[in-house]
């Protein structure tokens, strides 16, 4: 039977201007969205450029269900031996840059797919609010 150890963290609610620097340090995070009622969650590696979360995918059918919809985007980071980590949440829309300027700009960045296959689409979440907490 496992041992209960008792909590002795401190748990506070993030800043905007924190969650976007802790954001800037994970490669990685999840994008969570709804399809026919059903929630969907897709790892995948992302920028944040100009206070949005900007990635690429391939024409499929990701691109089709997020466009111009609600999403979440969440990265978290978690250290187990020190019993601390945080979680931020970005919420927003997902729209495709498709702007010839926009998409200078984003190929010029260092962007690239862990994912195989041609992903020559670039996304952005127009943020409506950023949440997170920390416990240490």
């Amino acid at each position: 039977m496992a041992t209960a150890i008792p909590a002795t963290g401190r748990m506070r609610d993030l800043t905007v201007d924190e969650a976007l620097a802790l954001l800037l340090t994970r490669p990685m995070g999840r994008l969570v969205y709804v399809v026919d009622g059903e929630a969907k969650v897709v790892p995948l590696n992302y920028l944040v450029h100009r206070r949005t979360i900007t990635f690429r995918t391939a024409y499929s059918a990701l691109l089709h269900d997020i466009e111009q919809r609600p999403v979440l985007f969440e990265v978290d980071y978690s250290d187990n031996a020190r019993r601390e980590g945080w979680s931020v949440i970005v919420h927003g829309v997902a729209e495709e840059i498709w702007r010839g300027d926009e998409l200078t700009i984003m190929r010029e960045l260092p962007l690239r797919p862990w994912a195989p296959g041609n992903r020559d689409r670039y996304v952005r979440i127009v943020t409506s609010k950023i949440t997170g907490r920390m416990i240490s």
